[in-house]
């Protein structure tokens, strides 16, 4: 039952009461978490006290606060949780062992799962710079994370060389995903090892793209295999084009750039049918001894849907997902901390865990910035992510209701 002198909100809410005490239940409903640990059959066979449903909830209050101990972080989300639930009192705090011992029970599954069933697209038609006609944007990049050194995650993630035949001091995992542009919120990812490259976890990304999008995407995904399967689920790509690439000109158009064929190079493409593509070239003037020619691939071939020049701009926004990367990495995670888990099942159960985790924030400004009216980058993640860990864990002391 809630505490003595604890009021729980009423009505009008704030940033400090979206992002609080009830931060991941909102996001991640209980009878959802429920849903996903049923099928992947880690419903208990008998009465535990660390519940799945607990842990599930752990393993993304683990990313919330990245720098806590088991017993910190899970201190600070049962008596969190409990607050929230009228029926439920705050159980006796278990030992770091039994959290470990939890965690491995749970396994990642489940909480890859909450992640594919709950995230979507946050924005709404009248979100400012989410949109190009009538197309949301969004980007595909990657990034990796530093995972303990332990000989199971060198083997499993492996890790990058570097000078003189040596090795980087820490595995790495990869994760490639698909971020929106304007809410800076991640809806999609794979994760795997290092020795995984981009291309491959990116396969499955594309395969799920949806009709109305814009995807976004460097040069480094840009090929023929990669192109094909994303243009195959209806959805349009602005990429850049690596400099050797060089499509067949079919036809110039009104704003100067050209319509041309695509297909693979050499003799592997001899026998496969070109896709028509619509390719911009520019150049970007900043003051700068700057002659670097960009070139950009596109499936929308008519100008008058967009222009050249709106296709240049909007290309620019790729580099929001850099940024959502970057608070994952360096805000919410930690400048340089590697992650604590010091097993494969463990290590990726911790990074879904982030993932979640980033998600719920994100959803959570982009509704206080919807419910007044202003673009979500008017909304700081640090100031969020520091509101998000102090409520919480002060959930003891204070109502997070109005005043």
């Amino acid at each position: 039952m809630a505490r003595a002198g604890w009021v729980k909100p009423k009505s009008e809410r704030r940033l400090s009461d979206l992002v609080s005490v009830g931060l991941l239940r909102q996001v991640f409903p209980p009878g959802v978490v429920d849903e996903v640990i049923a099928e992947c059959g880690r419903t208990e066979q008998r009465h535990r006290s660390l519940p799945a449903r607990t842990m599930a909830y752990f393993a993304v209050g683990l990313a919330l606060h990245a720098d806590g101990s088991y017993e910190d972080v899970m201190a600070l989300m049962t008596d969190g949780l409990s607050w929230v639930d009228e029926e439920s009192a705050p159980p006796k705090l278990p030992s770091k062992s039994a959290i470990f011992q939890a965690r491995e029970r749970l396994g990642f599954e489940p909480v890859e799962m909450l992640f594919r069933r709950v995230v979507t697209p946050l924005a709404a038609p009248s979100s400012p710079g989410c949109w190009l006609a009538g197309r949301r944007l969004v980007a595909i990049d990657g990034t990796t994370l530093d995972v303990a050194d332990t000989v199971e995650n060198d083997e499993f993630f492996g890790r990058p060389g570097v000078n003189k035949g040596e090795r980087s001091a820490f595995p790495q995992a990869r994760v490639v995903a698909v971020g929106e542009c304007g809410t800076r919120a991640v809806i999609d990812a794979e994760v795997g090892a290092y020795t995984s490259g981009e291309n491959t976890l990116a396969t499955g990304l594309c395969d799920r793209l949806e009709p109305g999008t814009l995807v976004l995407a460097d040069r480094g995904f840009c090929g023929f295999p990669l192109w094909q399967r994303a243009q195959a689920t209806g959805a349009d790509l602005l990429w850049r084009a690596k400099s050797d690439m060089k499509p067949r000109h079919v036809e110039t158009l009104d704003d100067g750039s050209w319509l041309a064929e695509f297909k693979l190079s050499g003799n592997a493409g001899r026998g496969t049918d070109p896709l028509t593509i619509r390719v911009i070239e520019y150049t970007i003037d900043d003051g700068r001894d700057n002659d670097t020619i960009y070139r950009l691939f596109t499936t929308i071939l008519d100008p008058d849907d967009v222009s050249a020049v709106e296709l240049a701009a909007a290309y620019a926004q790729r580099w929001e997902i850099e940024t959502a990367f970057a608070e994952l990495k360096t805000h919410q995670r930690g400048s340089h901390v590697v992650l604590r888990s010091k097993s494969p099942p463990l290590v990726l159960q911790e990074i879904w865990g982030h993932l979640c985790c980033h998600y719920a924030i994100r959803t959570l400004m982009f509704e206080a910035a919807h419910t007044a009216e202003v673009d979500t980058d008017r909304v700081s993640f640090t100031a969020a992510l520091r509101l998000a860990r102090r409520s919480i864990s002060q959930a003891r002391a204070f109502s997070p209701s109005a005043p």
